[in-house]
């Protein structure tokens, strides 16, 4: 029986956290075009400004959780509260590109210790049954409802105070958690007489992953064979077959190899893969239709996302009845069709169109957002030991920022060839750019497929009829 006697806060706060971690990455989509113009950043250079963030938290995942589980999640959550606020403190007084892109690193750092740590707490504090999975079902429906509020919100503050504000807005936040967690959150880590760190194991796939990722994100720039990018994306290979070797050889392995016979984990990490490439793109391709086609203001361009946010919500409800009915292969199958339903909807967008023709795509694709986002991350938390709950979370973790990173370099790459032009698409007029968002959502709608049928064949068929996945953010 769990001793935590602040059960209520410790999940308004382990939900709050995931909402700004998901929030922080849609929210500054919006903002790019005004501190782009502010800091004097080039179409190319801007994309930096996303990039860093996803780079540092898709090199640093692994490791994060490895010492959530080793040095205690509790721990872990203060301090990557702590790089988290600092990082978008220095974000928002930023007054030149460099400063801005290590913010972001920053922000990325923190956000690759916290996103492991914040689930195993949700494991560590709530008993196991009606009661955890309750906690979950509100944890991970925080995250899917966070992707739409971020573009909303970025709007509002970007046009009413300024582009600065949206890394303002985490600051207290960040300052209130550092303050709750150790009255609220019970600590929770391996209890073992001698730690080991995996030092090896760690720097191989850190680095791996970093230049793995870099490859990813610059290819579509300067060319999948450039010997300016092909020579990282080589390399990190190379790293990442060291890094095998090396855990295959030590007797307490950064990432347990068994880990990968749990057909539950490595569904869910999967489906995070595809949930990244397909309904992860659709805040920057949707966002460059709103104010690069149809030139709206950033405080029109995120409110047209209101719809998106009330059908997440709306979605996050109705989990637990399906989860009970059909079962989390089912679940996800069903919310990934939605979401292709979505797409395929918003690949008739026209140069001539208005806001309200998104509307029907995106109130389908919430609803299925809502229903892969939650049902995902419970699906990866069955049996997993608990010393390890920190090292499954960041699997599932990293497959989703690696299944973000592809997807849109595949778009890209597509985007290119179809278009017979490398030019990048802020510098495209709007007749090309519409037809590249077309695209982009037919290639989302058919990853969608194929997330349905690698949902039925990874993940067993198991209804659940105790989450509770209700709502209860405040926003």
């Amino acid at each position: 029986m769990n001793i935590n006697r602040h059960k209520g806060l410790a999940l308004m706060l382990l939900a709050v956290s995931q909402l700004i971690l998901a929030l922080d990455y849609t929210i500054i989509f919006v903002a790019l075009p005004s501190l782009g113009e502010a800091l004097g950043f080039s179409a190319n250079n801007l994309q930096w400004v996303v990039s860093a963030y996803s780079l540092v938290f898709g090199g640093f995942l692994l490791i994060g959780g490895r010492l959530s589980d080793l040095l205690g999640r509790r721990k872990m959550f203060i301090v990557a509260m702590l790089l988290f606020g600092l990082g978008s403190l220095l974000g928002g007084l930023a007054t030149s590109q460099i400063i801005l892109i290590i913010a972001r690193g920053l922000q990325g750092l923190g956000g690759a210790l916290l996103a492991p740590s914040t689930l195993s707490l949700i494991m560590s504090n709530f008993d196991e049954g009606a009661e955890r999975n309750r906690a979950m079902g509100i944890w991970a429906a925080m995250g899917g409802v966070g992707l739409s509020i971020g573009l909303l919100l970025g709007g509002v503050l970007t046009s009413y105070i300024g582009w600065e504000s949206t890394f303002f807005v985490n600051v207290p936040i960040t300052i209130i958690a550092i303050i709750l967690a150790p009255i609220v959150l019970v600590e929770s880590k391996v209890e073992s007489g001698k730690r080991h760190y995996d030092a090896a194991g760690t720097i191989s796939v850190t680095a791996g992953m970093i230049l793995i990722v870099f490859y990813l994100i610059q290819s579509p720039v300067e060319g999948w064979g450039s010997a300016g990018t092909l020579t990282f994306g080589i390399i990190g290979t190379v790293l990442l077959l060291l890094f095998i070797i090396i855990e295959n050889r030590t007797k307490e392995p950064l990432l347990p190899f068994r880990l990968f016979r749990n057909r539950n984990l490595i569904g869910a990490a999967l489906m995070a893969a595809l949930f990244s490439a397909s309904f992860g793109t659709l805040y920057y391709f949707l966002t460059l239709y709103m104010q690069g086609v149809l030139h709206l203001p950033a405080i029109q361009s995120g409110l047209s996302f209101l719809p998106l946010t009330i059908s997440a919500f709306f979605g996050a409800k109705l989990v637990n009845k399906m989860l009970s009915s059909v079962g989390v292969a089912s679940t996800l199958a069903i919310g990934m069709g939605l979401g292709g339903i979505g797409f395929l909807l918003l690949s008739g967008l026209s140069v001539s169109g208005n806001a309200w023709g998104i509307i029907p795509g995106i109130v389908i694709i919430g609803i299925g957002q809502a229903l892969v986002f939650t049902t995902m991350f419970i699906a990866g938390s069955t049996g997993i030991d608990p010393k390890e709950q920190g090292v499954g979370s960041a699997m599932i973790s990293t497959g989703q920022q690696i299944g973000g990173a592809v997807g849109l370099a595949v778009i890209m790459a597509i985007i290119s060839a179809s278009l017979g032009s490398d030019a990048s698409l802020e510098s495209m007029a709007a007749t090309d750019l519409n037809q590249a968002i077309r695209t982009a959502f037919l290639i989302a709608a058919s990853i969608t497929a194929v997330a349905i049928l690698i949902a039925f064949a990874t993940l067993r068929q198991k209804k659940i009829s105790n989450i509770k996945a209700t709502n209860h953010a405040p926003h």
